[in-house]
C-alpha cells in the first residue's frame, strides 16, 4: 500500500471523512434508525426497520441479515441512546461486510499480473484503471495499460490521457479492432519487457449484452494462450448511485467471466452505500476498492469497519 494511503494516515482519514459526509447527506442510515432509542428490537419493529434499510439500497435479503445481526447484538434489551442505536447498527453492518473485505495484493508471481477490468460504460471503469495505475506505480511496480474497449474511440483516448499523465505505456489499436487481440498484444509485450502488471480496459455496452459477454469470454480464452492462469484478477467496477441495478450488473458479469473482485466507484454521486451490503449477501466476491471523485488519489482499499463507521457515524457531540 502506498505510504500516502497507509491506514491511519491523514489522507486516508480524509478519504473516509469525505465518504461519511457523502453517505449522510439528508437522511442517512444512521439518522434513519435513531428512532430505535428507548425501544426493544422486537417483532413489531421489524417491518419499520426493514423499510428503512430498503430505502438505503440494502436489498431485502441483506436487510434480513442486518436485522438478524442487530437482534443478536441488542440481545433483547432497550436501546439506551442515539449513540447506542448507531453503535449496534454499525457493528451489524460491519459484521455483514467483513467476510468480503479482502485486500487486493499483486503477488510476487505470476508476472505480468493481468487484471481484466469489466463493467458497464459510465461506471467509472477507465478512471479507476488510471487510479490503480498510479497506486501500483507508487508500490514500485511497472504498469502497462491495454485499451481493450475498442468500441468507443473516447475510451481509448481517455486511457491514453491517463497513461501520459503517469508515464505508463498504453497498448492500443484503432477503434473497432478485436479487443482480445489488443489485450493479448499488451500481455505479450509486458512479458517481453519485464512489466509487473497489465490493467486491461474492456467495453461495457449492456444494450448489446450477449455479444459483450461473448467478447469478454474470448478475451479470457486468448489471454490463457500465454498464461493458463490468466486473467489473474477479473475486477468489476460498479456505479454506487445505481443502487440495486449495480447488483444485477455484478451478477451478470460474474455469470459470464467469474469475478474475483469488486470496486465500488462514484460513492460521491448520490448512492446511499447500502448496495454493498446487498452485494455482500448475494455474491461471494471480495470487495477491493471504493472510489470518490475523479482524482488519482480518490481510491482506497475497502475496509469493513471504516465503511460501516462512514455509513453509520456517531451522532454529533450535542446529540443522543
Amino acid at each position: 500500500m502506498p505510504a500516502e494511503s497507509a491506514p491511519g494516515s491523514t489522507p486516508r482519514r480524509g478519504f473516509f471523512a469525505r465518504l461519511k459526509d457523502k453517505l449522510n447527506q439528508g437522511r442517512g442510515l444512521g439518522v434513519a434508525l435513531d428512532w430505535l432509542v428507548g425501544r426493544k428490537l422486537d417483532d413489531a419493529m421489524v417491518d419499520e426497520l426493514e423499510a428503512e434499510l430498503l430505502a438505503a439500497d440494502v436489498g431485502l435479503d441483506a436487510a434480513g441479515l442486518v436485522i438478524a445481526e442487530l437482534r443478536r447484538r441488542a440481545g433483547g434489551r432497550n436501546i439506551e441512546s442515539v449513540a447506542d442505536a448507531r453503535a449496534v447498527l454499525r457493528e451489524a453492518v460491519a459484521a455483514v461486510l467483513a467476510p468480503r473485505a479482502v485486500p487486493f495484493v499483486v503477488p510476487p508471481a505470476p508476472r505480468p499480473y493481468l487484471v481484466l477490468m469489466v463493467g458497464v460504460n459510465g461506471s467509472g471503469k477507465t478512471t479507476t484503471i488510471g487510479k490503480l495505475a498510479r497506486r501500483f506505480q507508487s508500490q514500485g511496480l511497472k504498469v502497462m495499460l491495454a485499451a481493450g474497449d475498442t468500441f468507443r474511440a473516447a475510451a481509448i483516448e481517455q486511457l491514453q490521457v491517463w497513461g501520459e499523465r503517469h508515464g505508463v505505456p498504453v497498448v492500443a489499436q484503432q477503434p473497432g479492432a478485436d479487443p482480445a487481440a489488443v489485450v493479448f498484444d499488451a500481455f505479450e509485450a509486458a512479458r517481453a519487457r519485464g512489466y509487473d502488471v497489465v490493467l486491461a480496459d474492456t467495453a461495457g455496452r449492456l444494450q448489446n449484452k450477449g455479444p459483450l459477454m461473448d467478447e469478454l469470454r474470448k478475451i479470457v480464452r486468448v489471454a490463457q494462450r500465454l498464461d493458463p492462469t490468466a486473467p489473474h484478477e477479473k475486477m468489476i467496477v460498479l456505479d454506487a448511485s445505481l443502487g440495486q441495478n449495480a447488483v444485477v450488473q455484478a451478477r451478470e458479469f460474474h455469470a459470464a467471466v467469474g469475478l474475483t473482485g469488486i470496486t465500488m466507484a462514484k460513492l460521491d454521486a448520490g448512492g446511499k452505500g447500502g448496495v454493498l451490503l446487498a452485494l455482500a449477501e448475494q455474491l461471494p466476491v471480495p470487495f477491493r476498492f471504493i472510489g470518490l471523485g475523479e482524482q488519482a488519489g480518490d481510491l482506497e482499499p475497502f475496509d469493513a469497519q471504516e465503511f460501516a463507521a462512514a455509513l453509520v457515524p456517531d451522532p454529533p457531540a450535542s446529540g443522543g
